[in-house]
């Protein structure tokens, strides 16, 4: 009886120990992203003033203040996190599937890692996109609405608020393809019957856009939602290419 209860016990710990190692391993590997975040973020510090000034390049004829002391400073804090995080957005995803690939089949890793590349490309896009398209409709409209009238003096933290939730809006909406392609795949449902609803689609996209643009101007909104359409039939074109 002894000796059954040992080797039982033997066999739970075996049972356990690849859970264990897998905890180990997530907890290193989430060390170096989190040391890799710190690192790159000291270094956006470091050279928080030629950033600040890449943001402020699209409303160059805007004068910028803080409304309190410190206000300013809070502001570069946060640009350098953020930076931080986005520069090491791409060997977060590395670790990531490092990690889960161990775990998958070979159908599942041949689709994993082109998914990942595509999220991370688009990710990207949508910051080009919300830096050149979305952000300057958006100030122009507002500078060009009151300016007969009011003379545009814009607090820097509200104006970084508000660029900020442009570019993870606008993230947000453009791993839109990622989404289609994954229910696609599954069998939720398909490329030709996605087509099928484009007359759903134009609205809630204009739904979307409405909610996911800070601002309350027509013109991003539009621009928006155009984006997402335009997004959602390359995702559908995408699973009829691949027959689904």
């Amino acid at each position: 009886m002894k000796f059954k209860f040992k080797k039982e016990l033997e066999s739970d710990l075996l049972l356990e120990l690849p859970f264990t190692e897998h905890v180990e391993e997530l907890r290193q590997r989430s060390s170096h992203i989190f040391v890799l975040i710190i690192v790159s973020a000291i270094i956006a510090f470091l050279n928080v003033k030629d950033i600040v000034q890449i943001l402020e390049l699209p409303v160059t004829s805007i004068k910028f203040f803080q409304l309190a002391p410190g206000e300013y400073f809070i502001s570069t804090v946060k640009i350098a996190f953020y930076s931080g995080f986005l520069v090491t957005s791409p060997f977060l995803l590395t670790q990531l599937t490092i990690y889960i690939i161990p775990g998958l089949n070979k159908g599942e890793k041949s689709l994993i890692l082109p998914l990942l590349l595509g999220s991370t490309l688009l990710f990207f896009f949508s910051l080009i996109f919300s830096y050149f398209i979305l952000i300057p409709a958006a100030l122009n409209f507002f500078i060009s609405y009151g300016e007969s009238v009011i003379e545009p003096l814009w607090s820097f933290n509200q104006y970084f608020d508000f660029i900020l939730v442009l570019f993870y809006t606008t993230g947000l909406a453009f791993q839109i393809p990622i989404f289609q392609i994954i229910i696609g795949i599954v069998g939720i449902i398909s490329g030709k019957q996605m087509l099928e609803y484009w007359k759903y689609v134009i609205l809630i996209a204009t739904i979307i856009g409405a909610i996911l643009t800070p601002s309350t101007d027509p013109i991003t909104q539009l621009l928006l939602s155009g984006a997402i359409i335009f997004l959602y039939l390359i995702g559908a074109s995408v699973l009829l290419l691949l027959n689904k």
